[in-house]
């Protein structure tokens, strides 16, 4: 049996031992700091071993492969005696590649990362493909190849991530903008720092694309001096290309695979320049997955930043509602009780996907005061929590959950919509939900 130590037990390190164990290795997780309570009990039900507040050498040099968090820099002592042993240390995104068949589109750049994955996210979405969201955003990468099946995955990728692979390769790679950062990483030398983002097209071939911003100066000499074998697709607000992306007269043209698409760019539902950009490089992997041209233009002009996700919607008498629909996973609503810093009245459920609350508890423990259960059954949240908080009321329509949320909670506390569950059984889908709740707490 192959031995995998996952070195830090957060979001990533969690999601690729929960994958290790599933594919067979013997799983080991050391964190040199505290490991999260919750990611703790994660770590208990799967039965994979674990320490915290410390690397026992022993049980890490033993390893026949190490997957290495993004925030751990490789300068620890523990990193350097593995690469003195000439143990193989990866990132997450290399460990759990090979146990997917997925499509993946890889996206890093200084800024506008999120945004651009999110929009990518929505446009392939929209299309009605069967697509996830992970990297630096979400769920983990190696924890949804592990629980899910997609098949193409849309990838929020940092340098820390890049420096960590070796035969990754995106089928569709974007890199939106380089600009200094993390330099403390890269012993302060910008080119250290370029040559970790370009890692994206390392492995890429002739079939694979780079999307890219033209106008960028870092990107444009990196391009000069260094040759890639991917197809380059430039986007710019100024250079017309004739196999990429332009912003002519306020309007957006795209020149992709011999296809033409324009839009008016006020129609485009961000507001900016650089969220030009952003539309421009989402556009264009868009077009290589031959999406309908309606489709992607009803996208751009519907997308909301990250709607549904912790949207602050409106305050209240001093209490915040902020709606996180689009949680419909345990997984998701744990990230929105995980930043709550006030008293929390908690809406949940929906069509319980074989969801275990159990990852929860200590965050409803510490955090939430009420909970309203907004599901045609709702046995599963009542045996979970029913225990655990003060206040547990049913409901059956948004407006009562919104009223009631709003007669428990007081001065300084927040009403979070974090469902947990998907929405068939009362809502359309998770966005007709968070739209409901949008408009029940307008009504107030």
């Amino acid at each position: 049996m192959k031995r995998l130590v996952v070195l830090g037990g957060g979001e990533s390190g969690v999601g690729t031992a929960i994958l290790g164990k599933k594919k067979g290795f013997d799983v080991f997780v050391s964190d040199y700091g505290k490991i999260k309570e919750n990611y703790k009990e994660v770590l208990i039900l799967n039965e994979i071993k674990w320490e915290d507040e410390k690397h026992t050498e022993s049980l890490i040099l033993n390893a026949d492969v190490v997957m290495k968090s993004p925030g751990i820099p490789d300068s620890v002592p523990i990193v350097q005696k593995l690469k003195k042993n000439n143990i193989s240390v990866v990132s997450e995104i290399e460990f759990a590649t090979p146990f997917t068949t997925a499509l993946t589109i890889g996206i890093t750049g200084s800024n506008g990362k999120t945004t651009t994955t999110s929009l990518t996210y929505h446009l392939l979405k929209s299309a009605g493909l069967n697509v996830g969201l992970a990297g630096n955003i979400g769920k983990s990468y190696a924890w949804q190849i592990a629980d899910e099946d997609f098949d193409v995955y849309v990838l929020e990728l940092s340098s820390f991530q890049l420096d960590g692979i070796e035969t990754y390769k995106p089928h569709i790679a974007i890199i939106t903008n380089i600009s200094p950062d993390h330099l403390d990483r890269y012993e302060y030398k910008f080119e250290n720092y370029i040559n970790s983002k370009f890692r994206i097209t390392m492995n890429q071939t002739e079939e694979d694309f780079l999307i890219y911003d033209a106008d960028d100066e870092t990107i444009q000499q990196w391009l000069k001096y260094n040759t890639i074998k991917a197809t380059k697709i430039p986007f710019s607000l100024q250079e017309k290309n004739k196999n990429g992306g332009f912003i002519n007269n306020n309007i957006m043209e795209m020149y992709i695979n011999e296809e033409e698409f324009t839009m008016e760019t006020k129609s485009i539902a961000l507001e900016g320049k650089h969220n030009l950009k952003n539309a421009m490089a989402a556009t264009s992997v868009a077009m290589l997955m031959r999406i309908r041209k309606q489709t992607i233009r009803e996208s751009l002009s519907n997308f909301q930043g990250v709607e549904h996700r912790l949207e602050k919607v409106l305050k209240i008498q001093n209490v915040q509602y902020i709606n996180d629909s689009k949680a419909t996973n345990v997984n998701a609503t744990f990230f929105a009780l995980d930043s709550m810093n006030a008293p929390t009245v908690w809406i949940v459920g929906g069509v319980d996907k074989g969801n275990d609350y159990s990852e929860l508890m200590t965050l409803v423990r510490e955090k939430v005061k009420a909970i309203i259960c907004l599901g045609v059954d709702n046995k599963k949240i009542i045996d979970a929590f029913g225990n655990v908080v003060d206040v547990m009321v049913e409901v059956t329509s948004m407006g009562d959950a919104v009223r009631t949320a709003q007669h428990i909670a007081e001065k300084g506390d927040t009403v979070l919509l974090s469902p947990a569950c998907a929405s068939f059984d009362l809502f359309e889908n998770y966005e007709d939900r968070g739209r409901q709740f949008k408009q029940a707490v307008r009504n107030l």
